[in-house]
């Protein structure tokens, strides 16, 4: 597929800002963008609500479509399927040949899951395979025409074959099985892929084909086991064939064995993970909502119990000053959601020594419950204290604030969890400093 040059968010924003001073020097909305883009800092997360704000304040701004193409290639790159879906539409209706735009729309519209988006999923992908079809001059590929030549088909079949990956999706969405079965085996036809497998897989068995489907299955289970980069994994295979040839005389029941040995590898694998969390519940976790936090006295709380609620994780250590000073602004935020089940503030100490913790806690008297962050820190990237880190209701990374502003802090956190919990912002657009 024909990538476009990746640019940078900051980049895009900084100059639509700077255009827009440029021709309207003395408006409020110049003022606006601009003060909303310098308390963003260099957060993603913070750019979006800082431009989705913005929008929602001036809906005609004459920047608007510089705007919606930044939050496009933000949802790009967060893998954001809501604001692709959002403002993905308005930025092809303007621009309906881009072709990495058109790809991401298409996936978020799928994602989706219901007919309506469906089947305006099946019409982006129709155009994509056209638009990829008259990029790479399908019909003028020449024999002989060294690497450059064999760069450009390998790109034209991969992406013919997602086009009609695409496709294959959108139309068993629409309840179309059989066109969907017949473009999903074209496309691996084209390329050969697991997803390709998969999506055929998928829609044999809905048409209730399961034979067949077993075979797309294993064709994908195969092609995963091709896809390591081990450079022996050939010469192992020949070797297994020539030794079970010798034993038995042929390779029936080769199969057989090598799914079983997938099986007991995978166990293997399995009770290796749940060997290390006996010494740590968190070993190898990449997603933040399955950490299991512990608190000063030693219980334990998983943040999957969670799940359904916004939670607000407040990182600070008792060497931090800010940290001391935040406090009680921390606490008012608290305490305008006091009656809401839906949001759960968690303070999560820092300290490499934990021995530090409620001593300090009982100097100062702060009466919150704690828990150290137990790697958490760690895979969230926290660099510096005091930082907050807010979930949304599904488990993931919705903002996060690094620092605080003293004389905003409470509006600010106050409206990134309304934000989270899907009500409507009640403060002026202002949003958090640097991830």
């Amino acid at each position: 597929m024909k990538k476009f040059p990746a640019q940078s968010l900051s980049v895009i924003l900084i100059a639509a800002a700077l255009q827009l001073l440029a021709q309207q020097r003395q408006s409020t909305e110049v003022t606006s963008l601009q003060r909303a883009l310098s308390e963003a800092g260099n957060s993603p997360l913070e750019f979006v609500h800082a431009i989705e704000s913005h929008l929602k304040e001036y809906p005609n701004s004459p920047q608007r479509a510089d705007l919606e193409r930044a939050l496009v290639k933000t949802a790009i790159d967060l893998n954001d399927d809501r604001l692709l879906a959002t403002y993905g539409e308005s930025v092809l209706s303007r621009d309906p040949n881009n072709v990495q735009v058109l790809e991401h729309v298409t996936t978020a519209q799928l994602h989706q899951g219901d007919q309506a988006h469906a089947q305006r999923a099946l019409e982006h992908a129709q155009h994509l395979a056209d638009l990829i079809q008259a990029t790479y001059q399908y019909d003028k590929f020449e024999p002989g025409g060294g690497p450059a030549e064999v760069k450009r088909k390998e790109e034209y079949d991969r992406g013919r074959a997602r086009a009609l990956l695409l496709e294959a999706r959108a139309h068993g969405l629409l309840g179309h099985n059989q066109e969907a079965i017949r473009l999903a085996q074209s496309s691996y036809a084209i390329f050969p892929s697991v997803e390709a497998a998969r999506e055929t897989a998928r829609w044999l068995s809905a048409a209730g084909r399961d034979a067949e489907a077993i075979q797309a299955l294993a064709e994908a289970f195969t092609i995963a086991g091709l896809r390591s980069a081990d450079a022996d994994g050939a010469n192992d295979r020949t070797r297994m064939s020539e030794l079970y040839r010798k034993l038995h005389g042929s390779e029936a029941g080769l199969g057989d064995l090598i799914l079983k040995t997938y099986d007991s590898t995978s166990a293997q694998l399995a009770a290796r993970r749940a060997e290390l969390r006996q010494f740590d519940p968190n070993a190898q976790l990449k997603e933040p909502i399955q950490f299991t936090l512990t608190d000063l006295d030693g219980e334990k709380l998983q943040l999957s119990s969670l799940l359904g609620k916004v939670i607000v994780l407040d990182f600070w250590a008792t060497w931090c000053a800010p940290c001391r000073a935040q406090h009680p602004l921390y606490e008012a935020v608290k305490a305008k959601f006091k009656d809401s089940g839906d949001v759960v503030f968690l303070a999560v100490d820092a300290d490499e020594d934990h021995s530090l913790v409620k001593p300090f806690l009982t100097q100062i008297k702060w009466n919150q419950k704690v828990y150290f962050e137990d790697g958490l820190q760690n895979l969230l990237q926290v660099s510096s204290i005091p930082t907050t880190v807010i979930l949304g209701k599904k488990g993931e990374i919705f903002t996060r604030m690094v620092g605080y502003l003293p004389d905003r802090f409470v509006d600010m956190l106050t409206d990134r969890v309304n934000l989270a919990l899907g009500k409507p912002s009640a403060a002026a657009p202002a949003q958090f400093t640097s991830q």
